[in-house]
């Protein structure tokens, strides 16, 4: 598989945003995305406080740069 610069799985951007508002998606896809790129411990915290903090900083990340949180 060719390696993208988008998140969630190379998806569009437009439809990566309305994943992103949508909390469960958010939450499993961002868990998901960032233990694929081998980013353990940033899968971790966003499993710990993926409903509330990350949830947000996502949405506005994705708004504004096109790309989820990246904590570290």
């Amino acid at each position: 598989m060719a390696k993208t610069n988008k998140d969630y799985f190379g998806l569009n951007w437009l439809v990566s945003l309305i994943l992103c508002i949508i909390p469960i998606t958010s939450w499993i896809f961002g868990f998901v995305t960032r233990f694929k790129e081998g980013h353990w411990v940033c899968a971790l915290v966003r499993v710990i406080f993926g409903w509330n903090i990350i949830w947000i900083l996502d949405i506005i990340c994705m708004i504004f740069s096109h790309h989820i949180f990246k904590l570290f």
